[in-house]
């Protein structure tokens, strides 16, 4: 009988494993470090709060190049499971970016207005150098990743239970 916590209650299945999550930004880390140490300019990572933050935070520790790092912050969900299209800056950046090499560390790529893709949703042309995993059109959670501000410290990318999506979602 297995028991599960009432955080993993909120995982309808696991989409991307934890071992599977570390391989690949390492391999991302490698990338990165052999682009910028042929370009020579050391890169300003710029993390998008706060679903970023555990992945940035795992990313520069496989870089092998010096780099800055900044937050900002933006809204499009609030706390439902769709974006409402209107992008708003909740947190500016601290340091100025003008002449920097500015690489904007982003959970997902979701309707292109604002680690992870979803091309299924893109409203805009948005190109994208590095991306971690291509995913289905689903609403995910963990590493990061919330629902209402819960479930972002699982450590893999699961999907939500359907039971918790709000009806007309």
């Amino acid at each position: 009988m297995s028991t599960r916590t009432e955080l993993e209650r909120g995982v309808g299945e696991v989409l991307i494993d934890e071992a599977t999550l570390q391989s690949r930004i390492a391999d991302l880390g490698e990338e990165i470090s052999a682009f910028y140490g042929r370009d020579r300019r050391d890169p300003l990572l710029v993390g998008v709060l706060k679903g970023a933050v555990f992945f940035m935070s795992d990313l520069m520790r496989h870089l092998t190049v010096p780099c800055e790092v900044d937050f900002m912050a933006i809204s499009s969900y609030g706390a439902a499971t769709d974006s409402s299209g209107v992008v708003r800056i909740l947190k500016d950046l601290d340091i100025n970016i003008e002449g920097r090499h500015v690489l904007v560390v982003e959970d997902i790529i979701d309707s292109g207005l604002t680690l992870m893709t979803k091309p299924a949703r893109r409203q805009i042309d948005v190109d994208v150098r590095w991306v971690g995993f291509e995913i289905p059109n689903r609403f995910v959670i963990g590493y990061g990743l919330d629902f209402a501000e819960r479930y972002r410290n699982l450590p893999y990318v699961g999907v939500l239970s359907d039971e918790l999506i709000p009806e007309g979602a």
